[in-house]
């Protein structure tokens, strides 16, 4: 591994290798981390990004904030999106996306703005705008955020550019900096951890077929942690990749660490114990942390039909 793969030496006391680099080496396990959110709303701005993109990028920061603002409070998640490649210094006319991501429901509306100030009265709630059932591909590439995201995202959107040109994205941070390259599927939701320039084309054929790609699939943002993974464990067990296929449809908790999880199938459905719990010893989970924490992991102890 080169020295320009790793990034820059840390200070003294800290790991050499960047997040991603030494979480695959522990074998974090990716499965559940897709942050939940039922819908999500897309900013173009092209340019460079600070830490948070929303209110440090071109655009005008009080917009941003009272966007963030009225977003959070619908349950949506906002993320800042540009074209992969050189970003050019003038934004123009740009555009914005609602996105639908709930089961059934899969939908993206489309629409533009010039002033930053036309998004404060953006409609959140998909009225507005040109809908889209066509997919969308997203890769975080916000280097600001964890250099992870850049080193391991920008190739993987310059792939996503050269497949599907008109619909790959780079994005401002997901989440999970530590699973770098993650790709983000849209209208579905989908999490792809891990993905390099090569498995970017399994992931936009796997999509297009109306399929997971399960050896990178961390979640459905759509579903609680707990749900995505009992849902990941009854693919794996039934060999069931179709998108909507085996959707949770209730979680109940046992008690503080055990939940369960009911899946919808036919012609009875599945019922899922899962267990929270540590994955391995405490580490520096971002190439940002301070204090090591543990990486979390969801183990499915019984998958059974529902009685």
């Amino acid at each position: 591994m080169s020295e320009a793969a790793v990034g820059p030496p840390r200070e003294a006391g800290r790991p050499a290798l960047r997040c991603s680099f030494a979480s695959q080496l522990r074998g974090d396990p990716p499965v559940g981390t897709a942050a939940p959110a039922s819908a999500i709303l897309l900013v173009e701005q092209p340019g460079p990004w600070g830490r948070q993109a929303l209110v440090e990028s071109r655009l005008d920061p009080h917009v941003g904030a009272a966007l963030s603002a009225r977003a959070v409070a619908r349950g949506m998640r906002v993320l800042v999106i540009r074209r992969p490649g050189r970003s050019p210094d003038a934004a123009g006319r740009r555009r914005w996306a609602v996105v639908d991501c709930r089961p059934g429901r899969e939908v993206t509306s489309w629409g533009e703005f010039g002033a930053d100030a036309d998004l404060m009265g953006l409609p959140l709630d998909g009225s507005a705008g040109t809908s889209s059932y066509r997919p969308t591909y997203l890769v975080c590439a916000h280097g600001r955020h964890d250099a992870c995201c850049a080193i391991k995202g920008r190739p993987v959107g310059a792939a996503l550019a050269a497949l599907r040109p008109e619909d790959a994205w780079e994005c401002s941070h997901v989440g999970g900096d530590r699973f770098a390259a993650n790709v983000l599927t849209l209208p579905h939701g989908l999490y792809y951890g891990r993905v390099d320039a090569r498995t970017a084309g399994e992931v936009v054929a796997s999509q297009e077929r109306g399929e997971v790609l399960l050896n990178l699939l961390r979640g459905r943002t759509t579903f609680a942690p707990v749900a995505q993974a009992a849902q990941h464990r009854a693919r794996e067990v039934l060999g069931e990749t179709g998108i909507n296929a085996l959707n949770p449809v209730s979680v109940s908790a046992l008690d503080h660490r055990r939940w369960l999880v009911r899946l919808e199938h036919q012609p009875i459905d599945l019922v899922a114990t899962v267990r929270t719990d540590a994955a391995g010893a405490a580490a520096l989970l971002t190439c940002h942390a301070v204090h090591p924490a543990h990486p979390p992991a969801f183990v499915v102890e019984d998958l059974r039909e529902a009685g």
